[in-house]
């Protein structure tokens, strides 16, 4: 048995008794003595790091591992997200753009595609704990409040008044698996929103869209096959009404880009105003060279 004791307990030097609020002191106590019970009689590890929990949580991850988790700091393309390395940053300011190669080549027909974070490190392994351990509360919190975030900055250019589709998986995957992770995350990220901002008028329209085909893991093919690989996976449900409506498409991971282009041109087929992209994490150049063998199997990004 492993017993850990709440550093809550202890008295907080410099901060006189008569100061503290009465109500959130009992909370405190409360809180300390539920994380000190709990680590005690069902102690467990964080799944991602191994160390030991010290407080109670719904998902089994260690704040310390979330704390590692932040924002991409890159200098992004404003229109796919990609990093834009040293030298392609001086020639896109050098034009007046702020745009990577591939974009400024062949622009895409959403309108911007943001990220959180890098696919890299806790990011990456929280992102497999939800899909392949089958940890559904992590969509919730913190992966749905991460999208969340990267969704509002969207805000001033998308509008508030939304359709949301999360990238649906081909009928067969989504049994294998029991849930669609994109599904689970644009749902948690309405929900953060609405709670934030009450101005937002957010609708899921997941039914919208429909995977007509499997298709080839993307991140083994060349560019022109990865666009061929999807081209026709996609379709928009009759009377799905989405005529002159702004539509935000959600998904897990972007990694190449080629299942988002497809999606947004199927979308802009079917009459939707514009088509945004908003997704946990984006796989960068780099990070995609360092990929496991394991990922390029079971991808399931963009």
């Amino acid at each position: 048995m492993r017993c850990v004791f709440s550093e809550y307990l202890e008295v907080e030097p410099g901060i006189a008794a008569s100061q503290r609020s009465g109500v959130t002191r009992w909370l405190r106590l409360l809180t300390a003595l539920r994380d000190d019970l709990t680590t005690t009689v069902f102690p467990d590890d964080c799944h991602l790091c191994a160390g030991s929990l010290t407080s109670w949580s719904k998902t089994p991850v260690c704040d310390a591992c979330l704390g590692r988790v932040s924002p991409q700091q890159d200098s992004l393309c404003l229109v796919c997200g990609e990093a834009l390395g040293m030298e392609s940053a001086r020639f896109a300011v050098a034009l007046g753009a702020d745009a990577c190669t591939a974009c400024r080549l062949a622009a895409p027909e959403f309108a911007r595609a943001v990220a959180f974070g890098r696919y890299e490190d806790e990011l990456r392994e929280l992102l497999h704990q939800l899909k392949y351990s089958h940890m559904q509360r992590l969509a919730v919190e913190p992966l749905g409040r991460w999208l969340a975030e990267a969704i509002a900055t969207l805000a001033p250019q998308a509008g508030r008044d939304v359709a949301v589709i999360a990238v649906p998986l081909y009928s067969a995957r989504e049994r294998a698996r029991g849930f669609n992770q994109s599904v689970l995350l644009a749902n948690a990220a309405i929900r953060h929103l609405r709670k934030t901002d009450r101005t937002w008028k957010l609708q899921s329209a997941h039914d919208a869209l429909r995977r007509t085909r499997d298709t080839e893991a993307q991140f083994s093919l060349q560019p022109r096959a990865r666009r061929s690989n999807m081209r026709g996976a996609f379709a928009v449900a009759q009377g799905a009404g989405l005529r002159g409506r702004e539509v935000l498409l959600v998904d897990d991971i972007m990694t190449t880009g080629a299942t988002a282009r497809e999606c947004a041109r199927v979308l802009r087929r079917a009459g939707a105003a514009n088509v945004w992209v908003a997704t946990v994490a984006r796989a960068q150049p780099e990070t995609a060279i360092l990929m496991e063998p394991g990922d390029v199997a079971r991808w399931g990004g963009s």
